[in-house]
């Protein structure tokens, strides 16, 4: 059986690692490169760095930073933030990615996935979904969960998988930082939605909310955090030990071996 990965996530905004509520109220917590590499020595299956700011702003990703933090670890690394054309996915691969992150440069250019897909193949290619409930719908949102698209989310994300999107994160916008636990009516719908890996995110507060999502949706592959993990309410090595007990398959490190 394949295992469940533990991704921790690092939220960049000016070179520095940052974490909000609702995708609002964003406070500094840490340098990038000393998380990622810390985070890599840890236990994290994979890490994920997003430039939140790169969308909005309308400007590239930062390179420097990335580069420093590629270079620092030794987990597979996805990275998102600005990403509008294949020069992008090009250049940050060359930084050190080894898959990219696609959120609002997919909405306005869809055929970016397939152009990407066809280029780099369907697991470098990475649909990130900022989703949140509006009038009882899933809705999706762009430039950081700043703009209302309208458009209905669990098709959206059936359709980038068609165009070659190899992976989807599912940001929850209603949930996000409010550690309540994730959102399993959404994360539910997505997974039977597409044949793909799908990695929650938003909502971690605690070791059972994991357990909850794992054990509520079996086909979930992935549970994705941040300020638990920054701030070490949670430690990556405690989870795993609790998912091996509840017989939750999972990599675990040598110290549980």
């Amino acid at each position: 059986m394949i295992t469940k990965r533990i991704i921790p996530c690092l939220d960049v905004k000016d070179g520095r690692v940052v974490k909000g509520v609702n995708f609002e109220g964003l406070h500094d917590v840490s340098s990038p490169v000393e998380l990622a590499k810390y985070y890599s020595q840890n236990g994290a299956d994979e890490l994920v760095f997003y430039d939140i700011t790169a969308s909005a702003e309308g400007r590239r990703l930062f390179s420097e930073i990335l580069t420093e933090t590629a270079e620092s670890v030794f987990i597979p690394l996805t990275v998102g933030g600005g990403i509008s054309s294949l020069e992008d996915f090009d250049r940050v691969l060359k930084c050190g990615a080894d898959k990219v992150s696609v959120n609002s440069g997919a909405i306005r250019n869809p055929s970016l996935i397939e152009e990407a897909a066809e280029r780099y193949g369907s697991q470098c290619v990475v649909l990130s979904a900022d989703i949140k409930r509006v009038d009882g719908k899933f809705t999706v949102f762009s430039r950081g969960g700043r703009d209302n698209t309208g458009i209905e989310a669990i098709s959206w994300i059936k359709h980038c998988v068609d165009l070659g999107a190899g992976e989807v994160v599912v940001n929850s916008i209603d949930t996000d930082g409010v550690k309540q636990g994730f959102d399993i009516e959404l994360l539910d719908a997505v997974c039977k939605a597409v044949h793909v890996p799908v990695i929650a995110s938003g909502g971690a507060g605690c070791i059972e909310d994991f357990i909850t999502l794992f054990t509520r949706i079996p086909t979930i592959d992935a549970g994705l955090a941040a300020s638990i993990f920054h701030f070490h309410e949670v430690e990556i090595a405690d989870l795993k030990k609790r998912m091996a007990e509840e017989k939750i398959p999972v990599r675990l490190t040598e110290e549980y071996l």
